[in-house]
């Protein structure tokens, strides 16, 4: 039960800092949208940090994938093959020269993230209290509840 704990601590970290790097890739196209920043400094910025949103998604499916929780693997696998197509057809970075073009296209990629990673963390949540409560009532002793496996 202790690793089971461990895994949804690190899931939780994991889903918090994807968050974050959604959040900042929107930021940067808002203040782009809004004349804030320059193209180059908001293209570099956000390119800064596509690839360690990849990896991190990737690893957190693949561990998923592992640990053999199924409907957290098919939930993140669609995510995980968009980011592969991505990568693979070299699109992942935002052109500095492109970038007022794609910009509405952007920010609705970054809001769908969004929203699939605030659902993944809610989720995610959810299976971490579960855990840490099953592992509070394995400690003390007392006859096993029902473990609801929803998620």
């Amino acid at each position: 039960m202790a690793w089971e704990l461990l895994l949804w601590l690190i899931s939780f970290f994991v889903c918090i800092a994807l968050l974050a790097v959604v959040i900042y890739q929107l930021i940067c196209l808002s203040d782009l949208e809004f004349d804030c920043i320059n193209p180059y400094d908001s293209s570099s910025r956000i390119n800064a940090v596509v690839i360690p949103e990849f990896i991190a998604q990737g690893t957190l499916c693949a561990v998923y994938l592992l640990t053999w929780h199924w409907f957290l693997f098919l939930i993140t696998a669609p995510v995980m093959y968009y980011h592969i197509r991505l990568y693979m057809r070299r699109q992942h970075f935002i052109d500095v020269t492109e970038i007022f073009r794609l910009l509405n296209g952007e920010k609705k990629h970054r809001m769908v993230k969004l929203a699939f990673y605030l659902l993944l963390f809610f989720v995610i949540i959810y299976r971490l209290v579960a855990t840490a409560v099953m592992a509070l009532i394995d400690d003390n002793d007392e006859p096993r509840v029902h473990e609801y496996r929803v998620f």
